[in-house]
């Protein structure tokens, strides 16, 4: 998942706020460092550390568009030219990839953009930019000549090794993929349907931004949310009004959480779950219809089986046993969790026919962490101020990794709060990757959390190594009326998730830059970032940066931290059956389809919510604004339950280490044999060289679920998997 403009412009209120506090805080720092000073020092190890260099005009978008395409043209036609009986790896699989390249990161510039520019003109550029190059890069698979050049020399049966032999591989099987051994006629009928899909798949991205979800109360009405959010200016609009912005996770999450009155919960949760709804609704039945068409032409029975070939997972069906079989073994602590919601919720109503529903199930666990367990999410705020945050994890992540951050002058800034760092090798000195920090919400922007690439790692034909940039997209509660940002624990979980990302970008030595990085199996791709969700609930890792901000000498209470982590297994049942229900459905509706069929993608989805989670409002169409399956995790989102399991494993061998999850020799293991190699190299192989033993799904079933397993299960005898934040 992975935007711009000048900053000389009228900021809202909020950005006027935060560059008045970057001004403040910058006359009281020291001055940031040059990036040239680690640009020079780069050079030293063969490697290039590149600023990215953002459009920041419409006109700048279309230049960088209409060049960035015309030189891979010319490089595809090079490839296409070739004697066929001189074909050598360098002039074919190589130079595909070398022309792939730039066009990637534009595509990643445009991605940027498009969701975080607060120029709404620029993003539209963006996005009328994304569908030019989504509509270059479908076309150019289907180049006859360059085909020709690349089967030429795979007929030749070369002798290769290691990340060539798989770049071949991996490369012949995308031109079957795209349906190459095709009639003409068919291969015509499929690029097109490809080029509409990827046209469709940025209109919804697009029309999610563009949502919003603003929902008036009254005091009385909100009763339960914290004061000092209710007070803020940019929540309260009048003398007894109050606007709650459900398109804002943040606010969405406040009210859910804490708000006693059940109509304002509804409210809240219904005007988020029917963003978008008219337009996106039509446009997901489309493409449903034009997936599942893709899928039939090219000889597969669903788009569940096309996706899954590439991944881990392999076909649909492992898939759906994987799920049915994590639904099936959780559903007895389910059903008594929310039975648990219900009784609080029956001494609130006096009704015993008023069942728990999706809009309740936040505020009663909730509830059920503050009376059974005496954890108040919002009253741990205090140990949490941002700043301190971010200098905890940075900290710990540079023991951890062999690392060092440094803040550096950013030459552009999309917003005043923007900042960039370069990251290092502590032991040598050699800069290894860029990394930029968006994090807090504003009129506009991509609405969740997220890593975007911006420059993926890369060998250059020259011989030199690009190192990656990368970008953290995030909506944490912003600094108010004199007040820091205090981050919940969750917050604190998803930064250290969002920044593993980063982490397993930036540290990449892999060859080619569809290797690089986190370029692995999408069902693979979270289980190191939810790997590291384990650090902040671990005492010896909070007491590096959790203190009371109003009192910096007091540190998180052990039995507070144990309550905590009790609690969450307490409620972990819920977290992921609805979790579960959201890979239900996707994989229902991915999965074998008549193809004269027409979709309801909101009746299948609802339905299934209502049956794998609990009740929801029928008017709703949470599938509308459901990005992830228009985005990268169609026939995938499986793939966070299938990762969790990975990730849950992995995190055992830091939990049993001598350091425990401060153990720096086990630290430079996952970099060296997890973030490294990327997909240079089967993950499969990578994650059994880091665990040193088959995998096994019971650390999930008892660390993550507080399930005790009757027998251990190994990757031979089930399957295992990944997850996503």
């Amino acid at each position: 998942m992975m935007h711009l403009s000048p900053l000389r412009r009228c900021l809202p209120p909020l950005l006027s706020l935060l560059l008045a506090a970057t001004a403040a805080a910058q006359e009281t720092s020291a001055p940031l460092e040059k990036v040239t000073t680690f640009q020079d020092r780069a050079a030293k190890f063969d490697a290039i550390l590149t600023v990215p260099t953002f459009e920041t005009t419409p006109a700048e978008v279309k230049r960088s568009v209409d060049g960035t395409l015309a030189t891979a043209n010319a490089a595809l036609d090079k490839i296409g030219q070739q004697d066929l009986g001189d074909v050598a790896f360098a002039s074919t699989v190589g130079a595909l990839d070398d022309a792939l390249y730039p066009v990637s990161l534009l595509s990643n510039r445009l991605n940027l953009i498009q969701q975080t520019s607060p120029d709404e003109a620029l993003r539209d550029a963006a996005q009328a930019g994304t569908k030019a190059v989504s509509d270059w890069a479908v076309a150019a698979d289907y180049r006859q000549d360059v085909y020709r050049a690349v089967d030429a020399y795979a007929k030749t049966e070369p002798k290769l090794e290691g990340e060539e032999a798989r770049l071949l591989a991996d490369t012949v099987r995308d031109y079957r993929r795209a349906g190459l051994a095709l009639s003409e006629a068919d291969r015509k009928e499929v690029e097109a349907m490809r080029k509409e899909l990827a046209s469709l798949a940025t209109d919804f991205a697009t029309n999610i931004t563009k949502a919003t979800a603003h929902v008036q109360f009254s005091r009385a009405e909100l009763a339960g949310v914290p004061e000092s959010f209710l007070d803020s200016s940019k929540v309260k609009t009048g003398d007894d009004e109050y606007t709650i912005a459900a398109d804002e996770t943040y606010q969405y999450g406040l009210v859910l959480d804490n708000a006693r009155n059940e109509d304002t919960r509804h409210k809240v949760y219904a005007a988020r779950d029917r963003r978008a709804a008219d337009q996106n609704v039509p446009i997901f039945n489309r493409m449903l219809t034009l997936r599942n068409h893709i899928a039939l032409k090219l000889g597969y029975q669903s788009w569940a089986d096309f996706q899954t070939e590439v991944k881990m997972v392999k076909n649909g069906a492992t898939a759906e046993r994987f799920m049915d079989e994590l639904i099936a073994e959780t559903q007895p602590k389910f059903d008594a969790e929310v039975a648990g919601m219900q009784a609080l919720k029956l001494a609130d109503t006096q009704d015993p026919h008023d069942a728990i529903t999706t809009w309740d199930a936040r505020y009663y666990t909730n509830q059920i962490m503050k009376t059974r367990y005496q954890v108040d999410t919002e009253a741990l705020r205090v140990y949490f101020p941002y700043q301190k945050v971010l200098d905890g994890m940075f900290s710990i992540y540079e023991r951890d990794f062999g690392l060092k951050f440094t803040q550096v002058e950013a030459p552009y800034q999309w917003v005043p709060d923007l900042q960039m760092f370069v990251a290092s090798d502590a032991a040598s000195g050699e800069p290894l990757g860029l990394f930029y920090l968006d994090m807090f919400p504003r009129k506009g922007k991509y609405g969740h959390f997220a890593e975007f690439g911006i420059i993926d790692g890369k060998a250059l034909p020259e011989g030199k190594y690009q190192r990656p940039a990368v970008c953290l997209v995030c909506n944490f509660p912003p600094p108010a009326d004199g007040k820091p940002s205090l981050m919940t624990h969750d917050d604190v979980t998803t930064v250290f998730h969002e920044f593993g990302h980063a982490l397993h970008a930036m540290l990449t030595r892999a060859r080619f830059g569809r290797y690089a990085g986190t370029n692995v199996p999408g069902d693979f791709v979270e289980a190191p970032s939810q790997m590291l969700e384990n650090w902040p609930l671990d005492k010896t890792v909070l007491d590096q940066f959790a203190a009371d901000y109003r009192d910096p000498a007091k540190k998180i209470p052990t039995a507070v931290l144990d309550q905590l982590k009790a609690a969450q297994l307490a409620t972990a049942g819920a977290y992921y059956h609805r979790q579960f229900a959201f890979a239900k459905l996707d994989l229902a509706l991915h999965g074998p389809h008549p193809a004269d069929e027409p979709y309801d993608c909101v009746k299948v989805s609802n339905d299934i919510l209502a049956k794998v989670y609990l009740p929801i409002d029928p008017k709703t169409a949470f599938i509308a604004s459901f990005g992830h399956l228009a985005g990268g995790y169609d026939a995938g989102y499986y793939g966070y339950a299938w990762a969790r399991a990975i990730a849950a494993d992995m995190a055992t061998v830091f939990r049993r280490s001598p350091g425990g999850f401060m153990d720096p020799a086990v630290g430079m293991r996952l970099r060296t044999e997890i973030y490294q190699p990327g997909n240079s190299r089967d993950v499969n192989e990578s994650i059994a060289k880091f665990l040193g033993r088959p995998r096994s799904t019971e650390p999930f079933l008892e660390n993550d679920l507080g399930l005790k397993p009757g027998n251990p299960k190994d990757a031979d005898s089930a399957p295992v998997g990944p997850a996503v934040k």
